[in-house]
């Protein structure tokens, strides 16, 4: 459908958005490869990495959200084939190594990264020690600097070793990718990580890195405002970029029904007659890992409640919002039981104005995939907590 660049409705920006994302194309019926991860992130650019395993670690749902069931393979073989490389964009993330050269200036000058470029400067014998020791025994995770039996002043103390690695991680001389495992993250030199084609293609400078940057989060989004678009790759002092990409014509602008902000629109963005979605989304998702941009699209208030105490949570401790056709319908605090081969809802919240049957009925089916991709072969436990707790549990 073709898009007036005047205006908006929050109707038409949830669809817009949600196509950018991934959410017009039907789910697989067939094998699924590492094209369908490509295409995947042809619409998403980066998952975000999460050590949290309650349910499964986060990276995961991303895919399972577009992709439904599929082989838990596909980021490691991805990684191990030299497609995705690990680093810190939004947070830590998996992202495709041809955009490597759109980071060479965070590796070298990115503000938050300000105190461990003193602490390198402090310490270029330890620095120069971990990068000895990397090219001559290969691979190591933090733990193996450790001090061990020797003397102390004669090794690096853990923390020192890991700061070095980590150092050495943001500058990119040093790349790593996750053991299965115990998901430790190993350290290596680049040049044994990343392909040789991608390591010597030329970094771009910083203005013009961050003016591709916030064109690939219009790309991903759609439709955002400059906080948004930023968000997306953690982007500071990028106000001025804005008015010379719309006049380049590379981002649009346009507004947005409720929307204090001017918002920009990318120029292939799609708006669809409908979407059609099912997903139980990440909390780390794209969709509603920035909170305001998922008020504002959604008028859906979400926070993740894991640091909360347990007596002052709502929700629950790993609560996914469930997305149906353009809409946040729900709530579901889900656990693994591995022990017991179960997936647990710990509890279940409708949105107001939902319909409990509908819902419940399309939840559980996509609960009862979830169960099965995760192996979990005693199926799905519901427990009594939350207002849409009993038309689920009837759906059993």
């Amino acid at each position: 459908m073709t898009i007036r660049t005047d205006s908006l409705s929050r109707s038409q920006v949830r669809r817009v958005a949600l196509y950018a994302q991934g959410f017009g194309n039907k789910r697989p019926t067939g094998r699924v490869d590492r094209r369908h991860l490509r295409k995947v992130l042809d619409h998403i650019g980066l998952i975000q990495i999460d050590s949290v395993n309650v349910l499964v670690r986060s990276q995961e749902l991303p895919l399972f959200a577009r992709l439904g069931p599929h082989p838990r393979s596909l980021i490691p073989d991805a990684t191990a084939a030299g497609e995705l490389f690990e680093y810190w964009v939004h947070e830590a993330c998996h992202v495709p190594v041809e955009q490597r050269p759109l980071y060479g200036w965070m590796m070298t000058s990115h503000p938050r990264w300000k105190s461990m470029r003193e602490f390198a400067a402090e310490r270029g014998d330890l620095i120069g020690s971990v990068l000895d020791r990397l090219r001559v025994d290969g691979p190591l995770v933090a733990s193996d600097l450790e001090m061990r039996d020797r003397p102390k002043g004669q090794w690096w103390d853990w923390d020192d070793g890991k700061y070095a690695l980590e150092h050495l991680f943001r500058t990119g001389e040093v790349s790593a990718y996750r053991r299965p495992n115990d998901f430790a993250r190993m350290y290596d030199l680049s040049e044994r990580v990343i392909p040789a084609d991608v390591l010597d293609q030329p970094m771009l400078d910083e203005r013009d890195a961050k003016k591709e940057l916030l064109v690939l989060a219009a790309k991903y989004h759609g439709v955002g405002t400059a906080a948004d678009l930023a968000d997306y790759h953690r982007l500071v002092h990028t106000r001025p970029l804005f008015a010379e990409l719309v006049e380049e014509g590379r981002l649009l602008s346009v507004e947005v029904e409720g929307w204090k902000q001017q918002a920009y629109l990318h120029p292939d963005a799609h708006l669809p007659r409908w979407v059609r979605a099912r997903a139980l989304l990440s909390p780390f998702d794209p969709v509603v890992w920035f909170r305001d941009r998922a008020e504002r699209i959604f008028d859906f208030h979400y926070r993740i409640e894991i640091y909360v105490p347990k007596p002052k949570r709502r929700h629950g401790y790993y609560v996914l919002p469930f997305l149906l056709g353009d809409e946040l319908v729900a709530r579901v605090d889900l656990k693994a039981d591995r022990p017991a081969g179960r997936l647990l809802v710990q509890g279940v919240f409708g949105e107001p104005g939902i319909d409990e049957e509908e819902v419940a009925r399309e939840l559980r089916d996509e609960l009862d995939q979830m169960a099965a991709w995760l192996g979990l072969e005693d199926g799905v436990a519901v427990m009594r907590n939350g207002d849409l707790a009993p038309a689920l549990a009837a759906t059993c």
